[in-house]
């Protein structure tokens, strides 16, 4: 009797030891950050209707409980926490949202009990976001600032300042070169085509003169 005893007092020790053979879960999880992650913990079925809670917190006796069921299958959402007893299935399952790189803690699979709760670690790690894709996609995609457009019509109007300036000396140059050639041209050809008098007039003046 005494043997049997001595044997039977370890087997009864783990039935009350946390995360013994009564709730189970993953021992490690992983999610991204920004986006979700969901935790199933498994328990025994003379635990269906009791209460079952997701804390967070390195000794399971003192972590913070962040949502709790109230017994039934409705779901229970608190902050960016969820979770739902699934009594058919002896399964509750936890979803975290929004996922932050501060959310890697250590966490708890729990199911409430007179006398000390059942619990099971559960060790969670965030994975950081990509920085590279986003940025390059933001500098891609990069719109057009106020300054910007505002400097744009400033530089072009520039340049069509100097254009018309460029060609407005060139047009008062050419104008002051063909000018005086024209008027040459012209009085060459006034000269070329004056009237002149015949010799025969000429003389017939003087006749009138001598008599």
């Amino acid at each position: 009797m005494g043997d049997r005893t001595v044997w039977l007092a370890p087997v009864l020790l783990l039935l009350f030891l946390p995360g013994s053979f009564a709730i189970m879960g993953p021992k490690v999880m992983r999610g991204p950050e920004r986006g979700s992650l969901t935790v199933r913990c498994r328990y025994g079925p003379g635990w269906k209707t009791h209460k079952k809670w997701w804390c967070r917190g390195a000794d399971w006796t003192s972590c913070k409980i962040l949502v709790l069921t109230t017994g039934s299958e409705q779901e229970v959402e608190r902050d960016r926490v969820s979770i739902r007893d699934d009594q058919r299935n002896l399964m509750f399952t936890v979803t975290m949202e929004e996922l932050r790189r501060d959310d890697a803690d250590t966490y708890w699979c729990g199911i409430e009990r007179t006398g000390t709760d059942l619990a099971f670690q559960v060790k969670v790690t965030i994975d950081p976001a990509p920085t590279t894709a986003s940025t390059t996609t933001a500098m891609s995609t990069a719109p057009v600032t106020p300054e910007e457009t505002r400097v744009s019509p400033t530089v072009t109007s520039h340049h069509s300042e100097s254009r018309s300036l460029l060609s407005s000396v060139h047009f008062l140059l050419l104008l002051f070169l063909e000018v005086p050639l024209l008027l040459t041209m012209l009085s060459a050809v006034l000269w070329v085509n004056r009237p002149q008098r015949s010799s025969w007039g000429t003389q017939s003046q003087l006749g009138h003169e001598n008599q």
